[in-house]
């Protein structure tokens, strides 16, 4: 299987650098978000820019910023460009739930405050000034990386698949 070996390198190296960006970010949905652009050529400075509020949903224990970040990926590699366009809406949202789905397996679910409990025991409000304190001294800036790095090697995998089922 030599053509899956390239593949496994790429994503390992990608999960690494979406793992890095997330230190240097702060932010679980910009730094999966960067490493997937630049992986594949799709860099926009506008939708790193547009990831900002996402991690947790605005901090809210919402949505996973990994899982937002790696979704809004999907959308570039193989969203619609024109109204008319069904069939690449079937192809994202077929990319889409696949990616969700296999994320889930990982975590227990895609919500930010699932994610939190599987890596730290417990979920933290980080809207809270006092929570945000103990979620940094708990190890935010190591276990976050932890499902960006998975959200990127999944959403990398798809791209590189060209997946996009319409199941």
């Amino acid at each position: 299987m030599k053509d899956r070996e390239p593949a496994e390198d790429v994503l390992g190296l990608l999960g690494r650098k979406a793992g890095d960006y997330v230190v240097v970010f702060g932010s679980c949905a910009q730094g999966t978000l960067l490493a997937l652009q630049e992986q594949f050529d799709m860099e926009s400075p506008l939708a790193l820019k547009s990831a900002t509020a996402m991690p947790g949903i605005a901090l809210r224990g919402e949505t996973c910023g990994a899982v937002i970040g790696s979704l809004m990926a999907l959308g570039m590699a193989f969203g619609r460009e024109k109204p008319e366009d069904i069939r690449s809406v079937v192809r994202t949202m077929g990319a889409a739930r696949d990616f969700c789905r296999r994320f889930e397996d990982e975590f227990g679910g895609c919500m930010c405050r699932e994610v939190q409990q599987k890596l730290f025991g417990r979920s933290f409000d980080l809207a809270d000034p006092t929570e945000q304190v103990e979620f940094v001294k708990a190890g935010a800036a190591e276990k976050c990386r932890i499902p960006a790095e998975t959200a990127a090697r999944i959403a990398g995998r798809l791209i590189i698949e060209g997946q996009g089922k319409s199941d």
